[in-house]
């Protein structure tokens, strides 16, 4: 029963499919990056080759004791670790939860949206929920999203499904003002709280004169190969907006710069964002080829984790559903972060 739940719970590489593991060890690889067929997109399900073997690691990766704060605003649950021995202290490991919008009023519409902030649909608002089903038992310490309404709405949806049931907090700092007006002067408050951070290098890329037009008309209108050029080219923008290389430029860059930094320090992130902003960070991640992370998609609403460690990230998949127990037991520490949820809950 637990290999079937973590056998739903990995990506898969099927057509369309993709999933992949760069941060393994290049030893325990089995299936070289140049094997990828030229389309495929993450989904969940079966096990491809290479996840039967990474499979057979999972259970190796060990956990270090849960961090008791978050920014120096919030605390979280703590978890009773082994006592330590003589042997040499393990390294921190952090959870990262990758989700894109849930369906965008324009991406019902088949419009392109780009920077233009537009809300989610029913449907996206469903989606959002889901994926914070999935994603209920997996510790959150940091949000960071988009400056986009579409991806905050999903990260705030998704925490409402959380089992710690702690409060998404957005964080100004456009201003000392603003700072000084937020502030929390209750530390058991601050307990009970998520930083929620927004950032515009998080948003998905400008597609500039494409904004607001109809795909299917734009493709009749210019010719199906130069949308698709600038669709899904690396370096080849729309008419004065983004290439997905200039958007990686700055989404990566922030993750470097504010994002990476919490996770080394044993936090556990989730970021909602875009599909250009999330491939451009998978890139980064997985170490893609530029050619490769063109052929990238990625669903709206499901949510993707990463477990990271000694600088190392290990994707692990797309969790299946909140009711598999197997599904949450990638590594010891995540184990043990779903046992104490259900203590207190019981």
């Amino acid at each position: 029963m637990e290999a079937t739940a973590f056998q739903q719970a990995t990506g898969t590489l099927q057509p369309h499919g993709y999933s992949s593991n760069s941060a393994l060890p290049r030893e325990r690889e089995n299936v070289s990056m140049r094997s990828i067929p030229k389309r495929f997109k993450l989904e969940i399900g079966g096990l491809s080759i290479r996840e039967r073997s990474q499979k057979r690691t999972a259970g190796l990766i060990q956990a270090s004791a849960f961090q008791t704060s978050v920014c120096n605003l919030v605390s979280v649950p703590s978890i009773n670790a082994p006592k330590e021995s003589k042997s040499p202290k393990k390294s921190r490991e952090a959870a990262l939860i990758l989700t894109r919008h849930g369906e965008s009023q324009w991406n019902a519409k088949n419009l392109f949206a780009g920077c233009v902030d537009v809300p989610l649909t029913q449907k996206g608002v469903e989606e959002a929920i889901e994926a914070g089903k999935r994603i209920s038992n997996i510790p959150i310490d940091m949000i960071f999203t988009s400056a986009l309404i579409r991806a905050q709405m999903t990260a705030m949806l998704a925490m409402t499904q959380h089992r710690r049931k702690k409060v998404p907090i957005v964080m100004h700092d456009e201003s000392e003002q603003a700072k000084a007006w937020s502030q929390i002067f209750s530390e058991e408050t601050e307990k009970q709280c998520i930083p929620f951070v927004t950032a515009w290098q998080l948003n998905e890329r400008m597609y500039g004169e494409l904004q607001g037009l109809n795909k299917q008309e734009t493709a009749d209108k210019y010719g199906k190969e130069q949308v698709q050029q600038w669709r899904r080219s690396y370096n080849i923008p729309p008419p004065n907006g983004e290439s997905l290389e200039m958007c990686a430029e700055r989404a990566v860059a922030y993750f470097k710069e504010h994002i990476e930094p919490q996770l080394q320090a044993g936090k556990n992130v989730m970021i909602a964002a875009h599909g250009n902003s999330l491939r451009s960070i998978i890139m980064y991640l997985d170490k893609l080829t530029s050619q490769e992370v063109v052929s990238l998609e990625l669903s709206t609403g499901i949510p993707m984790l990463y477990v990271v460690k000694e600088g190392k990230y290990f994707r692990r998949g797309s969790p299946a559903a909140p009711d598999e127990a197997g599904v949450y037991a990638y590594t010891k520490h995540l184990a043990r972060y779903r046992q104490k949820l259900d203590e207190m809950v019981n």
